[in-house]
């Protein structure tokens, strides 16, 4: 009993370190000392894999055949010269993500004012090519896309390297957890609970290229000669996170 009760006063000791509880060991788990503890593993990147997503909104004052034919005719454009770029045997691919045909009203009042037709057709580039974003974003545009809503960079091997990361961030764990019952005259007697997360964040953002309205300087940057608009891909941080609890004796 003694030396039960001086590992729970060590225990105490230690709160402001890592999060510590203790009980008197019995045969009952609930009531057996345990300590907690957090630990993280994180790492950066180059990403290696692009998305991005184009749209091709149309409109006409009378009708929606018309807009809608004109939607067809620009996207089918934009889709042609953006597959033409993609290597499918890489993973590359492009998809249809959403497309929307509405009529867009104007209110007076309480009285409803048809405006125009509306069409928008959206894509999505799922690329590997990394090196060639900035020159596919400036020929959709070329082509007539409208928006280059989103732009995003990740890792194709996110799995395995979280998984790398929870096994470092694991054995920091224990090896905490050891080394507190070490200094409180006890050990480890077996796990208790783990929780486990992973994430990724994208630093350094990338420069969007919107495109609405853009293809005449696009045109223009063409004419001079100049480069392909430059897209900073940043570096991906992948976070790794373990709070476990392991049993004391």
């Amino acid at each position: 009993m003694k030396k039960t009760l001086l590992v729970i006063t060590a225990l105490s000791l230690f709160a402001g370190c890592a999060t510590l509880s203790s009980q008197a060991v019995t045969s009952n788990n609930s009531e057996r000392g345990y300590i907690s503890v957090s630990t993280s593993a994180n790492t950066e990147v180059a990403p290696d894999v692009a998305e991005i997503s184009f749209a091709v909104q149309t409109s006409d004052n009378k009708s929606m055949q018309k807009a809608t034919q004109l939607n067809k005719e620009i996207s089918d454009k934009v889709y042609s010269v953006l597959s033409s770029m993609l290597n499918a045997s890489n993973g590359d691919y492009i998809k249809t993500a959403d497309f929307s045909a509405s009529p867009i009203y104007t209110y007076s009042g309480n009285k409803r004012n048809l405006d125009k037709y509306e069409v928008s057709n959206r894509v999505i580039v799922h690329t590997k090519s990394i090196d060639k974003v900035g020159t596919m974003i400036d020929k959709a545009i070329e082509a007539g896309a409208t928006n280059v809503d989103n732009l995003t960079f990740s890792v194709s091997n996110y799995d395995s390297q979280c998984n790398e990361l929870l096994g470092i961030a694991a054995k920091k764990a224990q090896t905490r957890a050891s080394y507190l019952a070490k200094n409180l005259a006890a050990s480890l007697d077996g796990v208790r609970s783990v929780d486990l997360s992973c994430n990724a964040n994208n630093y350094g953002t990338p420069r969007l290229y919107m495109a609405k309205n853009m293809l005449a300087s696009v045109a223009d940057s063409e004419a001079a000669g100049s480069s392909p608009t430059t897209i900073s891909k940043g570096v991906v941080k992948i976070n790794a996170n373990v709070n476990a609890s392991f049993y004391v004796k």
